[in-house]
């Protein structure tokens, strides 16, 4: 294909708009948490999924689990795990059957600010939605963000 296929263009304008959408609504949210609540969008995501995990099998998550989870590194994940936890949020523990492996739990005090700032993801991301499906290049994709049925 040449670089001025039709097909690639589209395509190339589609992940553009893509990006753009993803932009917007972090960037609205990060604001909104930070402002109300001291925490990044990166923070806030971390603490949803540890706050997500169980005591039954399987239900803890190793760190490879939780950096594909929150969509960073493995290093950037350690990073931000050690300032959560500084902060009193997160702790973390050696594996009973494993001794090499480092689990980590949300705190209470971790979890009282989760709560407090999930009703200001869910504000701030239904915000940059309804801002952004005003724009005819990202309300497609808005429409489908929307449609979306993700298993818990």
């Amino acid at each position: 294909m040449a670089a001025t296929d039709p097909a690639l263009t589209a395509l190339s304008q589609g992940w553009c708009a893509l990006s753009l959408l993803h932009g917007k609504i972090e960037s609205h949210i990060e604001k909104a948490l930070e402002s109300r609540h001291g925490l990044s969008v990166r923070e806030y995501s971390l603490l949803d999924v540890l706050s997500r995990q169980h005591s039954g099998p399987g239900g803890h998550l190793q760190m490879r689990q939780v950096a594909d989870a929150v969509v960073l590194s493995q290093s950037a994940t350690t990073r931000l795990v050690t300032r959560l936890e500084d902060r009193g949020l997160l702790t973390r523990y050696l594996c009973d059957t494993d001794r090499r492996g480092i689990y980590t739990d949300v705190t209470e005090a971790g979890l009282t600010l989760l709560a407090a700032a999930r009703p200001t993801n869910d504000t701030a991301l239904r915000e940059a939605l309804d801002e952004a499906a005003k724009n005819p290049e990202l309300a497609p994709l808005v429409r489908t963000v929307e449609q979306l049925k993700v298993p818990v």
